[in-house]
Parts: C-alpha cells; sequence; structure tokens
C-alpha cells in the first residue's frame, strides 16, 4: 500500500501534514499528472544524451507519493533526513523526488508577481502588505538583508490579496480572500514602499487599493500616520479603524500562508529558490481557503 493510500484513511491527519484535504489533494494530483508526463518526456529526449530515452534507475516512490512528499515538506518543513525515514528513501534522494514537481506546481498556480486580474465575485478592492521571514546570516550582502524592523537578516515579499463576495442567504459564512500576487524577492533591509515602487502591479482601472501606513505616499489609502509630538482626531481615528477592518484581510491571507512553516520560519534553503516556493504556497493557499 503506497504512503498516500495510508495516509488518505484519516482525512484529519492528511490535512495536519500536509495543510490540504484528500479531496484537494486528489484534484490537485490529476492537474499536475498531465503536466508531469509531458515534463518527462521532454527530459528525456533533450540532447545531449548518453543513454537511451528511459534508460537508468526509476523513481521508487510514484508521483501521489511524490507530491504527498512535498507536502509533507512545505506543512512541516522537516529535514530531508526524516523525510527520506518516513518515505523509504536515502535523504540525498529526497529532493531529487521532490524539486521537479516545483516548477509543474507553479505552472499549475500561475500566481503572478506584478498583473493582478479579479475573478467574478470578487470584491473591486487590492490589499497590499509585505511580508519578512529570517534566513541565515549571508556571507556576503550582510547589511543589505539586515532588517532593522526585526532586528536579524531577512528577506520580504510584497503579498496582494483580494476579498471574495459572500453568497447571500448563509448566515455566519466565513468570508474567503485569495492571493493575487506575490512579488519577487527583496532583501530584508528594502523599505516596503520602495518594494511597491519597484514591483509596479498592474490591476483593473478603477480598482482601489489599500495598504498600512508604511504605503503612504504611493497614492493607496492608508490609516493617517500620528504626527510626531501631536494626536489623532476622533474623526481620524474612525476613519483608521474603518480602514484597518477593511484591510484586516491581508493579514489573515498571509498568516494562512504560514500555515505550510516553509513559509514562515527561518529559511534554510537557497535564496533563489525562494520566490518560486512562495508562489506555490500561494498557490496552496487558494486551492485550500480560496
Amino acid at each position: 500500500m503506497s504512503h498516500t493510500s495510508r495516509l488518505r484513511r484519516n482525512p484529519g491527519t492528511f490535512r495536519q501534514l500536509t495543510g490540504i484535504t484528500p479531496a484537494v489533494f486528489d484534484r490537485l494530483l490529476a492537474e499536475l499528472e498531465p503536466r508531469h508526463r509531458v515534463a518527462e518526456a521532454k527530459r528525456k529526449t533533450r540532447r545531449p544524451r548518453q543513454r537511451k530515452a528511459g534508460a537508468g534507475p526509476k523513481h521508487t516512490l510514484d508521483l501521489a507519493d511524490r507530491l504527498l512528499m512535498l507536502l509533507v515538506y512545505s506543512r512541516t518543513y522537516t529535514t530531508h533526513a526524516f523525510l527520506g525515514f518516513l518515505f523509504g528513501l536515502d535523504d540525498s534522494n529526497v529532493g531529487r523526488n521532490m524539486n521537479p514537481l516545483q516548477p509543474l506546481l507553479a505552472g499549475l498556480f500561475r500566481i503572478p508577481e506584478r498583473r493582478v486580474e479579479l475573478e467574478p465575485g470578487e470584491i473591486r478592492e487590492l490589499f497590499f502588505d509585505a511580508t519578512e521571514r529570517p534566513i541565515p546570516r549571508p556571507t556576503r550582502g550582510q547589511k543589505t538583508y539586515y532588517s532593522g524592523k526585526k532586528k536579524r537578516h531577512t528577506v520580504k515579499h510584497q503579498v496582494v490579496v483580494v476579498r471574495k463576495r459572500k453568497t447571500p442567504g448563509r448566515a455566519g459564512q466565513k468570508g474567503r480572500v485569495r492571493i493575487a500576487a506575490v512579488s519577487g524577492m527583496f532583501p530584508g533591509k528594502t523599505h516596503d514602499k520602495k518594494v511597491y515602487d519597484r514591483t509596479r502591479v498592474v490591476g483593473p482601472p478603477g480598482v482601489k487599493r489599500t495598504g498600512d501606513t508604511a504605503y503612504q505616499g504611493t497614492g493607496l489609502e492608508t490609516p493617517t500616520r500620528r504626527p510626531r509630538g501631536g494626536v489623532l482626531t476622533a474623526r481620524q481615528k474612525a476613519g483608521n479603524r474603518r480602514v484597518s477592518k477593511r484591510r484586516i484581510v491581508v493579514e489573515h491571507g498571509i498568516g494562512k500562508m504560514k500555515v505550510w512553516r516553509i513559509a514562515g520560519e527561518r529559511y534554510r534553503n537557497r535564496r533563489r529558490g525562494h520566490t518560486l516556493m512562495m508562489k506555490n504556497v500561494a498557490g496552496l493557499h487558494n486551492r485550500m481557503f480560496g
């Protein structure tokens, strides 16, 4: 019996270990299989080759178990040695089984960096925020990656979130959000406003954009910042509460992305793969919560 079949017997544990339900996993696997066949055929026919196509060692795990292993890794961010123990592989083979699936998932999720499009049933407002996560101290460019806010070396991404309208007549329905865009990676020292200016997000015309006080001067609707040595008026405080009440959805979206611990804990992998990882986590979020 495969690891996937055995874990599917307990849906609660399946979600705890992967972050998604078995039903979402099955749909994701069905969409991934044809893309994987095409990618494998392309890989086997590329030149130069020293062996006949199809020669060489085969994967011990089938595609379902390889996808399961990648999801468990993203959800728990455990070591390759522990994953190899769980799935019966040497730790050196864990990456060979998981890494080829990352770009295939990115092709499925198609999370943009700049161009945001609204789907039917979504409120015409974009919510912006940046999220930071720690990294090991770089050997070069330490000052660039040092965040004065976090007091450690970090990388950050700008996340754009949209809200979905609630279905009329369904009392107690929770609001749903979708991660509409994830920017490229920026060093932790980069200010949120500079990230916004460099990203140049393109959205539908006439759509309102909202952010926190870090986005002042960008044209986004932001809360009023208290002047140095001054106080806010009652009207300004009420306005800030209204903005914060709407803007909280971006905090909820980023918080749910960090259900997958690979997006929240100190990032141990190579930085060049961080943007791809964040986009895939955003795609998993949308499949599960969007």
